[in-house]
């Protein structure tokens, strides 16, 4: 793939498939570029030597064009594209449809778009693409009705319908754009093809997407982590369903769900989600007009009580917090504000305030070392200039540069003050939930671009002990592995009971009495995934007890399922629970993302509670700590109620090697430690459960 600066900035535009009939999306296409493009614009169509005044030619490979916009059949499409490349045209749009959406026909058309372009080195979007518009140029190469203003966002969308609706209301709104790509298939160019193009775009403040899914996940996180260090990502992706948790066996993939690899992966890559239209565009635009804060704590200042209250809410409600002034602020509060006034945050100026009490309110505040941001929130009354106050903020922000959000409350009255703060880069919102989830984008940014993103460390490991085990699926045509697989954590350093497997009475003596009390024993058969929903774990047993105890536990596995395929008896260590705490570390395989890292509250009950947080690997050190400090049930792993804190850095360790585990065998698709008991003096996983595909070993 080359250099991407003349899709978006061509000279000269090719359109493959021109007409000028009426309905047809060459027509449409023309139109648009004659209208705007600032470049020329020549027609191709072998049927005509003449379109819209323009000399039309039969081939692309005779236009010299920088740019061909391809709109023919799909069968034409190729062939088209084959011309191009031998004419030196490195950048295509194909608009065409009837490629990988359509079945196996029309994948086998996309794998053929896909090696054209790998030879001749061409940079493809689409196919089943709306086309690309950039306002510098003036180039509208989509067949969508309108044509975007000009603007500092970047957006891209895997829906071109989305495309022309977000224009038509961005229009209205007075919202610009740089760049615009509707992404069609990605059969060549992706998501983090774009975003890395327009982190080198200096006109590109921000970048915003629709995605319905990510080609590559993790290659994507590597990308956007380096361009969210200089430029904002905000996406809403769509398809927040469980579903594919639904043929999952593991109590990993029960609770990932299809969405939880995005989530995960997003967080990691540093891009902000957006969980609605209005939310995209409204933290896109304070990202790309506002400075970034020093801290999380937000000054709200106002004339409505209730208002106030509402306000407060909604930071307690988020990652920000309310301010705590100086002892300098409030002296200057007493004195300014009348005695019916609130010196405290929320500051509360009164419904009689007028302008001049309101900008010394403001300035008072954002004076204040301890304020990171502020919150101007308003109800019109008879005393107060709302276009003054605006003016006044906008003041204000560019002596403190600070980041500000307006919430003034109203209807036409508020048109005009809103003009003047948007020219100045500060927001207007009727909704003070939303003036904070603004301030919440930038702090959330903020945070960003100042993580360090550390290596996993690579820990010495036996591989070759640990593919011998994987491998023992192929032996017993079965291709999950439960307590019998114990080995391979011991192999990838992770500490377990001490133990054993065995298949008669006697050896299950035997080990009993090597280990020091009491033991636990457990049926062991891949077919019986929870032990003890049927009785098959039996736990204190003592030695004279062994022998019933082995009996007891095979006669339960074949009653409960006589075609079950039972190993023998898991003879181990008695762990003792109440000295720690029960988690599970897990992973479930994710199509895009690839292995997804679970860390949560284990034992029986995992499903239920759901506990739980997650990571794409391989994960970090730094990554894996995080995981232990984000589920609920955090404070019982650091002692809470007088207990003693169980041993994190075992912990952070384990989810390591586990990343590190599932990183080097991609034939592991899914697999559960639960529970990994969390002791003062460090881990044991007392159970292990996997599915594998012997394909991959």
């Amino acid at each position: 793939m080359g250099e991407l600066s003349e899709l978006f900035a061509p000279n000269r535009i090719a359109v493959v498939g021109a007409t000028e009939r009426e309905g047809a999306i060459g027509r449409a296409i023309m139109d648009n570029l004659i209208d705007e493009f600032d470049g020329e614009v020549v027609p191709v169509n072998p049927k005509y030597d003449e379109l819209f005044g323009l000399q039309c030619y039969g081939d692309v490979g005779e236009t010299d064009a920088d740019l061909a916009v391809i709109v023919v059949p799909p069968k034409v499409v190729l062939p088209a594209m084959k011309s191009a490349g031998e004419a030196g045209i490195q950048n295509v749009v194909v608009i065409t449809a009837g490629f990988g959406e359509t079945g196996s026909e029309g994948a086998a058309r996309e794998q053929e778009l896909r090696d054209i372009a790998e030879e001749y080195d061409l940079n493809v979007v689409g196919p089943n693409s709306l086309g690309i518009m950039n306002t510098d140029v003036g180039m509208n190469a989509t067949f969508g009705p309108d044509m975007a203003l000009d603007g500092n966002m970047s957006f891209m969308s895997q829906s071109g319908a989305f495309i022309t609706a977000v224009i038509d209301w961005a229009n209205d709104e007075d919202i610009g754009f740089k760049d615009i790509v509707s992404l069609g298939n990605k059969a060549v160019l992706d998501e983090a093809d774009f975003i890395e193009t327009w982190n080198d775009d200096p006109d590109t403040e921000v970048i915003i997407g629709y995605l319905e899914g990510i080609s590559a996940g993790r290659e994507f996180i590597d990308s956007a982590r380096d361009v969210t260090k200089d430029t904002p990502i905000v996406l809403v992706k769509s398809g927040k369903t469980d579903a594919g948790a639904q043929a999952a066996s593991s109590h990993t993939g029960t609770i990932a769900g299809s969405d939880a690899a995005y989530e995960a992966g997003l967080e990691q890559a540093g891009v902000i989600r957006a969980d609605s239209v209005q939310h995209l565009f409204d933290t896109a635009r304070v990202l790309g007009d506002q400075p970034l804060p020093e801290n999380k704590d937000v000054a709200v200042i106002t004339n409505a009580g209730g208002p106030g209250v509402m306000t407060t809410d909604a930071i307690g409600e988020s990652e920000l917090q309310m301010a705590d002034f100086t002892d300098e602020t409030l002296e200057a509060f007493s004195e300014s504000l009348p005695a019916e006034g609130n010196i405290y945050n929320p500051v509360d100026i009164v419904g009689d305030a007028d302008n001049a009490r309101f900008k010394e309110a403001l300035d008072v505040a954002l004076a204040d070392d301890n304020v990171g941001m502020a919150l101007v929130l308003t109800c019109p009354t008879a005393v107060l200039d709302y276009n003054q106050l605006a003016a006044d903020t906008v003041e204000l922000q560019e002596e403190y540069d600070k980041p500000i959000a307006a919430c003034f409350m109203g209807g036409e009255r508020v048109d005009a003050a809103s003009d003047v703060m948007k020219d100045a880069g500060i927001p207007n919102y009727f909704d003070p939930s939303r003036a904070v989830d603004g301030l919440e984008a930038l702090s959330k940014y903020a945070d960003i671009r100042q993580r360090e993103y550390d290596a996993p460390t690579e820990f010495d490991v036996d591989r070759e002990r640990a593919r011998e085990i994987l491998e023992t699926v192929k032996d017993r045509d079965e291709t999950r592995l439960g307590v019998e697989a114990m080995e391979l954590l011991d192999a990838y350093g992770i500490e377990t009971p001490a133990g054993d497997i065995v298949d008669d009475p006697a050896d299950a003596l035997e080990v009993a009495e090597d280990i020091d009390g009491n033991v636990v024993m457990k049926i062991v058969s891949p077919d019986i995934l929870h032990k003890s929903d049927i009785g098959g774990v039996k736990v204190g047993v003592e030695n004279e007890d062994v022998y019933d105890a082995y009996e007891d536990l095979i006669t339960r596995a074949k009653n409960y399922q006589p075609d079950a395929n039972i190993l023998g008896v898991q003879v181990q260590e008695m762990v003792n629970l109440d000295d720690g705490v029960e988690t599970i570390v897990g992973m479930n395989r994710d199509p895009q993302f690839g292995p997804l890292m679970m860390f949560g509250l284990g034992g029986i009950f995992v499903e239920i509670l759901e506990d739980t947080t997650f990571r794409v690997a391989p994960v970090s050190e730094t990554e894996a700590e995080d995981m232990t400090k984000e589920i609920d049930a955090a404070p019982m792993l650091r002692g809470a109620r007088g207990n003693d804190p169980v041993d994190i850095g075992g912990i952070t360790e384990t989810i390591q090697r586990l990343s590190q585990l599932v990183t080097d065998f991609p034939a592991i698709l899914e697999l559960d430690i639960n529970p990994l008991v969390a002791l003062p003096d460090g881990v044991k996983a007392v159970d292990v459960r996997l599915t594998v595909d012997p394909d991959e070993l």
